[in-house]
């Protein structure tokens, strides 16, 4: 016969087992410690702690970019913590910033998140480490990814639509959708503009992952698309639902705003050579 206590054992085992399958963003899996040194984490305050809220990515000396939908009404107490893996535990690697400057793009739309592009300056110029880095992102002349071509990128936001959140970061691989699947009107219709990349993974059946769709989900908004280690999206928006088939994650296309970023930033354009990715 069965006790009661080995029905519950059973049952924490069940679970603990499903926990371990579920990692990443959605589908996707943990990234090792600091191996993306340009991830931030957007916090803002909750009581006397600090919540990660968006993410973000550490573009120049003192400049983080991210997603206007992040801050849309401005810093409000927020904060911005480079060098991080954990969020809850201490770490030698991390450093904490007010917000001087936040430029959200003026072209922004509330209604379908065009130009969905901000910049973050921080208080001071954080100290470079093998934790906290800047990472390259695509120019004007630069070369997008096409269909299907693969792609990453990672945050802390949610493992699933219950918004169950992640303690350490999350890193996924996906792939580029198609343009015109993106904008059929089963997909995103008119929402989807040109200044958007969608991505995401399925795997196809019969599939062995507990996640059949590798996608971002809420709480990953403001981090960066990768392509070839440079970034090239911000990621953006997508279903009201994490995982959906049809509501691939949309990115802000970066190289649409070089002109717009270099104003901000005082950058001077880099020669063309170092452009493309």
């Amino acid at each position: 016969m069965v006790s009661e206590k080995d029905v519950l054992v059973a049952a924490a085992v069940f679970v603990v087992a499903l926990v371990s399958q579920s990692e990443g963003i959605v589908g996707g899996s943990e990234a090792a410690p600091h191996s993306r040194p340009y991830m931030a984490s957007i916090q803002a305050p909750e009581g006397d702690a600090m919540k990660h809220e968006c993410g973000g990515f550490v573009v120049a000396d003192q400049w983080v970019m991210t997603a206007v939908h992040c801050l849309p009404d401005g810093p409000n107490g927020r904060r911005v913590v480079l060098g991080v893996h954990s969020l809850s535990e201490p770490e030698d690697t991390k450093q904490t910033f007010d917000i001087l400057e936040l430029h959200n793009h003026p072209g922004f739309s509330a209604s379908n998140y065009d130009n969905d592009i901000a910049l973050i300056k921080l208080d001071r110029p954080f100290n470079e480490s093998e934790a906290v880095k800047a990472v390259d992102f695509l120019r004007t002349s630069g070369t997008n990814p096409d269909t299907n071509a693969e792609v990453d990128t990672a945050g802390w936001g949610s493992l699933d639509n219950l918004g169950s959140r992640p303690d350490k970061l999350k890193e996924v691989v996906m792939e580029v959708v198609s343009p015109a699947r993106c904008r059929r009107s089963d997909y995103f219709g008119k929402k989807f503009t040109t200044n958007m990349i969608c991505a995401h993974k399925v795997c196809p059946e019969p599939c062995p992952l507990p996640d059949k769709k590798q996608d971002t989900c809420d709480g990953d908004s403001g981090g960066p698309l990768l392509f070839n280690g440079t970034a090239v999206g911000i990621t953006s928006n997508g279903g009201k639902k994490c995982g959906q088939i049809k509501k691939p994650g949309i990115y802000t296309i970066i190289s649409h705003y070089t002109e717009w970023i270099d104003s901000i930033m005082g950058l001077q354009p880099a020669p063309t050579s170092a452009n493309s990715s």
